[in-house]
């Protein structure tokens, strides 16, 4: 009940850089967004602080997992071309947050499917490096796109299941730590080999002694796959049916 009557006191509205600016701190990534097309925040009624924010910017010019969503339709174009069409047809997701006491609230899923309509283009984008653990884009109504992981991380992730770690504890470092002191001698020798392969393409970092800020650099590497999600707006859909009927 509670959570109803604080998401009804809440409204959409055009908003600003200084919006975001008030809570990028609350963001992992932080700081500057380069230029931002649009900006939309959520506000309490008769309460100008934001308790969440979406910023929308042009697209990048190269996303290999965009050409897989749209079917090559942007591929094979110089790059001039390719510019004049991003800018005209797609905009890009660049930041969503919200301000930690309104969290887990659905807000964030609200924010986005609530905006993608407002800014008025064929395709909406977004990239999430940790998409797949919270999927809140998939929720607002866009579809995703996970890259594949590297052949080693696919070994790595198989090695860790043998000892008994599986993917979803891949989040938490301290706890594959203590699994990893506790291995006997037979599995901590198979473990180290196993790191010591995955390492040997990260430069200086082949050689980190073993310990918590080795184990929590190898979960990053392994956790950091990035989602592309891809929401085509159906009203631009809809038009292009009609214009093929007449």
């Amino acid at each position: 009940m509670r959570r109803c009557s604080v998401c009804k006191r809440l409204r959409i509205v055009p908003g600003c850089l200084d919006d975001y600016r008030r809570l990028a701190h609350y963001h992992y990534l932080g700081g500057r967004t380069g230029p931002a097309s649009a900006v939309f925040v959520l506000k309490r009624i008769h309460c100008e602080t934001p308790v969440g924010v979406i910023v929308y910017s042009n697209a990048p010019a190269v996303l290999e997992l965009r050409n897989i969503a749209t079917g090559n339709v942007f591929a094979g174009l110089d790059r001039s071309t390719q510019l004049e069409l991003f800018n005209a047809n797609i905009r890009r997701i660049s930041r969503v947050i919200i301000e930690p006491r309104f969290r887990n609230l659905g807000l964030a899923s609200r924010l986005v499917r609530q905006t993608m309509p407002l800014v008025n283009v064929p395709i909406v984008e977004a990239v999430a490096v940790m998409g797949w653990i919270n999927p809140f884009l998939e929720r607002a109504g866009m579809k995703a796109y996970a890259a594949k992981p590297s052949a080693a991380s696919v070994q790595f992730i198989e090695a860790l299941s043998i000892i008994g770690i599986e993917q979803a504890g891949l989040l938490e470092p301290l706890r594959v730590q203590r699994k990893f002191d506790r291995l006997g001698d037979s599995k901590a020798r198979f473990i180290e080999q196993q790191i010591r392969h995955f390492l040997k393409s990260h430069g200086r970092r082949r050689d980190m002694p073993p310990g918590l800020e080795r184990t929590r650099y190898i979960l990053t590497k392994l956790t950091s796959r990035p989602v592309y999600y891809i929401w085509f707006n159906p009203k631009f859909t809809k038009e292009d049916k009609q214009c093929e009927q007449r």
